[in-house]
């Protein structure tokens, strides 16, 4: 139940749990309302890592084993499984909801408990394949590895959970004593049941804070100290890990009275990295967006959404500024993309290469003010990234600032067809004209090339893309007076 989706450079819907957190809004939460963007790297890794991360630290975690081929299972379940009749076969993905999801192939729901005759059929129609849920997309996550676990005979479930608050400067850790089911649920339906404790970052948690925790868990059947110990525990791993969230949900009680992690979600601040190599070591690049891989490796701070028009723009306040005037003039945002203040030529290259591998983006917007950032730096980054990729779509820049003669001059002598705005609602305006212009002319701007049916105009030639350039500055042109009405084509 706790597992949830990536969330690296992304708000991946976590902004309820920060809702619960005593105070002013949680490291969390630092996010725009209007376009959900959060400006925390967040490391996310599998639930048998993490089930591994957990022991290590001494906190109680179902027996478990990770396979990568079906071949595997016969060997796992002599060796580690030997009496069991039943396991649990657990998808893994980084996304929530495995268990009511559904595999592409057909086969529904991510987790199943199966006799172990059934492992190896259940793990071949899970291995290789994609795992669509309600926090994937339609297009899914594939599941590389499968996690054989035993099945415990569970009486009771609580939620447990340590997240950073900003009110008391420091973790908080939130409890409830009725657990499998998300923290919003819990919410709703047990408000007085949710505790918060706020733990002091200098003293650490104190055997009061954790037995203040454990009465907010009300365990019915295991030992009260053993609980306070697990608490403490997982405080540890908390803070020798440098998680941002640790999510047990649930954490239960078995029948012998054992307060077992059933399932956890955790979150490593990416500023660790550098202490934490094991941990990251951990990442699976696999389940992220490659555009988000590709721009972490350029070192850009990039979030892909789900608009037409990409956005390279340097500040994260200009280029959250950049998306909402687009969405005020009736466009959507492909991106947040912010190349920083100090990005080179090189990072200004793949930034572009990025926006312009995005099959969804129909128009770029480039936005540019010249502070720290240069305006010839960024324009000298566009026409190179120009000579490598072929551009199919209208290119808007609004260069000011430092150097911005030099910027402005460099991108005229490259001979590039780009339209150019006077300011940020100029360039919205222009964008999203632009994109509007494309859907209207693509089709028989084609027809009247080709002679064919319509096609995208990507489709075709970099010289047929740039006469549909050539028709939309004369379009801005006539629409701003700039051209006589007598010398407007008929039609």
């Amino acid at each position: 139940m706790a597992r949830g989706a990536a969330s690296r450079l992304a708000f991946r819907a976590r902004k309820s749990l920060g809702s619960f957190i005593a105070g002013s809004p949680s490291a969390l939460t630092a996010c725009s309302e209007g376009h959900n963007v959060q400006q925390v790297r967040n490391l996310n890794i599998h639930e048998y890592q993490g089930a591994a991360l957990m022991s290590k630290f001494g906190v109680n975690v179902p027996k478990g084993v990770v396979i990568s081929s079906p071949s595997e299972v016969s060997e796992v379940i002599k060796k580690h499984f030997p009496n069991n009749t039943e396991l649990v076969v657990k998808s893994q993905v980084l996304a929530g909801g495995r268990g009511l999801g559904t595999f592409k192939n057909g086969l529904k729901g991510g987790v199943h408990i199966v006799k172990t005759s059934e492992v190896e059929e259940y793990a071949r129609k899970m291995l290789g394949q994609i795992l669509v849920t309600k926090q994937t997309g339609a297009e899914g996550k594939p599941v590389n590895k499968v996690f054989l676990c035993d099945k415990l005979n569970l009486v009771n479930e609580m939620y447990f959970a340590i997240a950073l608050d900003r009110a008391s400067a420091g973790p908080v850790i939130i409890a409830c004593a009725k657990g499998g089911t998300s923290i919003e649920d819990l919410a709703e339906k047990y408000p007085d049941m949710i505790i918060k404790v706020p733990v002091n970052i200098n003293t650490g948690i104190t055997d009061e804070d954790a037995a203040r925790v454990v009465d907010g868990l009300a365990p019915k059947k295991a030992d009260k100290q053993d609980c306070i110990e697990q608490v403490k525990k997982l405080y540890n791993m908390f803070c020798k890990s440098d998680c941002t969230l640790v999510e047990i949900n649930p954490l239960a009680e078995t029948a012998d009275g054992v307060m077992v992690a059933a399932d956890a979600k955790l979150n490593f601040d990416d500023n660790a990295a550098y202490r934490q190599k094991e941990v990251f070591a951990l990442r699976d690049k696999t389940q992220e967006d490659p555009r988000e891989v590709a721009a972490a490796a350029a070192d850009l701070n990039y979030i892909g959404l789900d608009g037409e028009i990409g956005c390279m723009v340097n500040g994260a306040g200009l280029a959250m500024a950049t998306m909402d005037i687009i969405k005020l003039h009736g466009g959507t945002p492909a991106n947040f993309l912010d190349v920083g203040g100090n990005a080179s030529e090189n990072q200004v290259v793949e930034a572009f290469k990025i926006l312009t591998a995005d099959p969804k983006v129909k128009a770029i917007l480039v936005n540019i003010f010249g502070g720290i950032m240069k305006c010839d730096v960024i324009a000298s980054g566009i026409v190179n990234a120009a000579k490598q990729v072929s551009l199919h779509v209208p290119l808007i820049v609004r260069l000011e600032g430092t150097n911005v003669d030099l910027g402005k001059t460099i991108l005229k002598e490259s001979g590039m067809t780009i339209i150019a705005a006077e300011d940020l609602d100029d360039a919205a305006k222009n964008a999203v004209k632009a994109l509007r212009f494309f859907a209207e002319v693509s089709p028989v701007l084609t027809w009247w090339v080709t002679g064919t049916q319509a096609w995208p105009l990507s489709s075709f030639s970099s010289d047929l893309a740039s006469y549909f350039h050539i028709l939309l500055k004369f379009e801005l042109a006539s629409e701003r007076g700039w051209l006589d009405s007598s010398r407007s084509p008929d039609g």
